[in-house]
């Protein structure tokens, strides 16, 4: 059944005119009323009774007007969707149509062609067009509910089209343009999973509130609730708190381009008129909803991580308590008494007396030596200065006699006054200690902000989480991914704790002049060690800061103080056979400070960028000729003006006039080997280009690291040194953890060096107790690694506490 009826508005326009009387302001108004009317009885408004399922295949113009009206039962405990979909038959015309559905309690409009806006403002035209539309909520079990399709154009020629209105069965949790998912009682929280089997076309997955209309084009997808880009995967935790009506709306739109997902900027002709063809952009989804993990998992995970870390605090306890017994029991045999045997306690006995007497030794060791720490730190800062005189004896007064001998040992190279040294290695500790403090502040006021936009804008995009895997908690997106960097900080402290304890034990023997603490050994100067235990502490927040929102512009904060750390351990390794030269503080920090900086402008620039590669393989290779002769020469040369002729004068003499072999052979083998390995990675870098330039210069760092600690160990084996069982074995624990965490490490759950969409591809599932993944556990094990390796740096001279420095080699 139809009805038709001529429309007869009637508007009322009043002029005013000044001068002119109330009868001529009638007669205008009259005829302008009469023209309106004639205008306006040509159009004809055509209502039709329609039905689901039909195709309509119809014609409009400027002068008819065609309403459909639908009406359906809706049902309170049933959801079903109503699908509208309109093909443009005809093949040109100058003017859209538009549609417009009026529902209960929404209005929604489009026009057909559909223009869309891709990148660079290109426009795209979708001549079929299909929406979804919202089914508004009903408070009665039953109820038939009307909503009316009205069709008009502003063309004056006939424009054809066929529109079909289909109901789409099982709505809920089956792929429509959007479908809606209800919260089941006792699930708080759910992972949204979408899977396709092809990368291209580009979609967006949007989660959006119950509300009409929902927004599902590409150019309004992102007004309201959560959204992300996607091609094979994509993945949203949604949790109740956030949905008053208790559900939610799955969107997944179809993008016009595919630049957002990495996908080919396609050229086109940039005139402005120009309208592209949008072609048959389509894509399968699976869609699942599954219930996310609850809190007893996140719980166990918190346990879990607390435990494996509170466990080295008891390993260490049980270490010193046996070390403790042991050197005990040497001072009791050494004055000719008999130790108590363990059967006079028992088992139980014997645990309190070893806990008793480590806790009053730490006590009584601390107590005494408070007090002789800082007198020897106040004199060390108000007395004495590096620069105020030269340490060294009045027959040896010239270093260089000295410092360019052939066989050199740890005495030459240490005759400073221990004071004066003690004072430049704390500085170590009070810079980084400061540094970390200025850098810290702005990194965490910085990541929240982070954290905030992306709560607040709903965009999934700015933040490269693996989202298969990212258990949030209060207004953190990825908890997990923050709890797991706990162990840095913890054993970061316990170091801490054993190089204070070693330190005041050090001290105490210097106090009673002990012969063997003030004359044997490698020379035991902490400052280096607090720096390092407190580089590890921070690599541990700055990296939880980091995985608060994971991205491009903030990637450095993971890696800053892994450059501080390697450099820092290169240099506690040097110290240790040559305290006198080591560099300062200043001069340490500032080259590091240099390798941040190129690391910044890598990040930013380095891509693909030959100029930057070629002045930074330039760099890279001068430093490390420079570094070389630096520790070939024991600092004893000068670069300025008269280098060259220098230079050229030892090749004469050693290469030309005589062939001799360099006097220094272990240091030529090391710097040979060394400048091999960096001259590699810096053709590696110029020829491949890596998109990673942070991790790049990680590497650069930590295969020099690598090298040479390798070349410690086989010189101290070469030069009859042995190595105790201790440090045997956390040099061999330490290998295993660093194999098992590089494995977990090269697992890449994201990247952000793609774009969002591509780093999704890359997500995985939990793997450890469904709260921790793949990097969770790199974090676990590279903590407990650093640790390892800080110990073996700790305890690996231990064998020399005994030995006389003038028979301890320096290589």
């Amino acid at each position: 059944m139809s009805r038709c009826w001529k429309s007869r508005p009637r508007p009322s326009v009043r002029l005013c005119l000044p001068g002119l009387g109330s009868v001529v302001l009638r007669v205008l108004e009259v005829l302008w009323v009469s023209v309106c009317l004639v205008h306006s009885d040509s159009s004809v408004v055509v209502q039709k009774e329609a039905q689901f399922g039909v195709s309509y295949l119809d014609t409009v113009t400027s002068h008819n007007q065609t309403i459909y009206s639908f009406n359906h039962t809706v049902s309170r405990n049933k959801t079903e969707g109503v699908r509208v979909s309109v093909e443009l038959l005809s093949e040109t015309t100058k003017s859209p149509i538009l549609f417009v559905i009026r529902q209960k309690q929404a209005v929604l409009s489009f026009q057909v062609p559909l223009i869309l806006r891709g990148l660079y403002q290109r426009k795209y035209q979708y001549t079929q067009v299909g929406r979804t539309l919202c089914q508004p909520p009903t408070l009665v079990a039953s109820e038939t509910q009307f909503f009316y399709v009205d069709v008009s154009t502003l063309s004056s020629t006939s424009v054809h089209y066929q529109l079909r209105v289909s109901r789409v069965e099982s709505f809920t949790l089956v792929f429509s343009t959007f479908f809606k998912y209800v919260f089941p009682d006792g699930v708080d929280t759910v992972i949204v999973k979408v899977n396709s089997e092809k990368n291209f076309p580009c979609s967006v997955m949007s989660i959006q509130d119950i509300q009409c209309p929902v927004y599902d084009l590409d150019n309004n997808v992102a007004f309201i609730g959560m959204y992300q880009t996607m091609t094979k995967k994509g993945a949203v935790t949604v949790q109740r708190k956030d949905f008053p009506s208790n559900s939610f709306y799955v969107v997944v739109v179809v993008k016009t381009e595919d630049e957002a997902c990495g996908g080919p900027l396609k050229f086109y002709p940039l005139l402005p008129d120009e309208l592209l063809d949008a072609g048959n952009r389509s894509k399968t989804l699976d869609v699942v909803v599954s219930p996310a993990i609850n809190s007893e998992v996140y719980v166990m995970g918190m346990l879990f991580c607390l435990g494996i870390f509170l466990s080295f605090y008891v390993l260490t306890f049980l270490v010193a308590c046996i070390e403790n017994k042991r050197s005990v029991c040497d001072g009791l045999i050494s004055k000719g008494l008999t130790p108590p045997s363990p059967y006079e306690y028992g088992s139980f006995g014997e645990f309190y007396v070893n806990f008793g007497v480590f806790i009053y030794l730490f006590i009584y060791c601390s107590c005494r030596s408070m007090d002789t720490v800082g007198r020897c730190r106040q004199e060390s800062l108000s007395s004495v200065e590096e620069d105020d005189y030269d340490t060294l004896a009045d027959i040896d007064s010239d270093k260089n006699i000295v410092r360019t001998k052939k066989y050199l040992c740890v005495s030459d190279l240490a005759r400073k006054d221990k004071r004066v040294l003690n004072k430049k290695y704390q500085i170590y500790f009070w810079n980084i200690s400061t540094i970390a403090v200025f850098y810290a502040l702005p990194v965490i006021q910085l990541v929240i902000t982070y954290q905030t936009v992306v709560n607040v804008t709903g965009n999934q995009d700015i933040c490269y989480y693996n989202f298969l895997c990212a258990h949030p908690l209060g207004a953190l997106s990825s908890f997990n991914n923050i709890l797991s960097n706990l162990g840095y900080v913890m054993l970061g402290l316990l170091f801490l704790l054993i190089v204070l304890q070693r330190d005041i034990l050090h001290n105490r023997a210097l106090m009673r002049n002990d012969i063997t603490a003030l004359e044997c050994g490698i020379p035991k100067h902490f400052g280096l060690f607090y720096a390092m235990g407190t580089a590890l502490m921070m690599e541990g927040l700055l990296s939880a800061c980091y995985h608060v929102c994971p991205n491009y512009t903030n990637f450095q904060f993971d890696t800053s103080f892994m450059y501080m750390i390697a450099g820092l351990c290169m240099l506690k390794l040097y110290q240790k056979r040559h305290p006198d030269i080591n560099a300062s503080a200043y001069t340490a920090y500032a080259c590091l400070a240099a390798v941040i900086f190129f690391s910044v402008l890598g990040v930013v620039f380095g891509k693909g960028n030959t100029a930057f590669w070629i002045v930074f393989s330039v760099i890279h290779i001068l430093a490390t000729l420079l570094l070389s002769t630096q520790l070939y020469y024991m600092g004893r040369w000068k670069l300025d003006s008269g280098i060259l002729r220098r230079m050229l004068y030892v090749i004469y003499t050693d290469c030309v006039r005589q062939c001799s072999g360099p006097m220094y052979i272990d240091r030529m083998v090391l710097l040979v080997m060394g400048n091999i390995v960096n001259w590699s990675l810096a053709a590696y870098g110029l020829i491949k280009r890596p998109n990673d330039f942070a991790s790049y210069l990680l590497a650069i760092a930590i295969c020099n690291l690598l090298l040479y600690f390798a070349f410690y160990i086989i010189m101290k084996l070469r030069s009859g040194e042995r190595i105790r069982c201790l440090a045997l074995v956390c040099i061999l624990f330490t290998a295993v953890v660093w194999g098992f965490a590089l494995f977990f490490f090269f697992q890449g759950l994201s990247t952000w060096q793609k774009t969002p969409a591509e780093s999704r591809e890359h997500n995985r599932d939990c793997i450890l107790l469904s709260f921790f993944d793949d990097h969770d556990i790199w974090h676990f094990l590279s903590s407990i690694a650093m640790f390892g390796s800080f110990l073996v740096l700790l305890t690996m001279d231990d064998d020399l506490d005994t030995v006389q420095r003038d028979k301890i080699y320096v290589f």
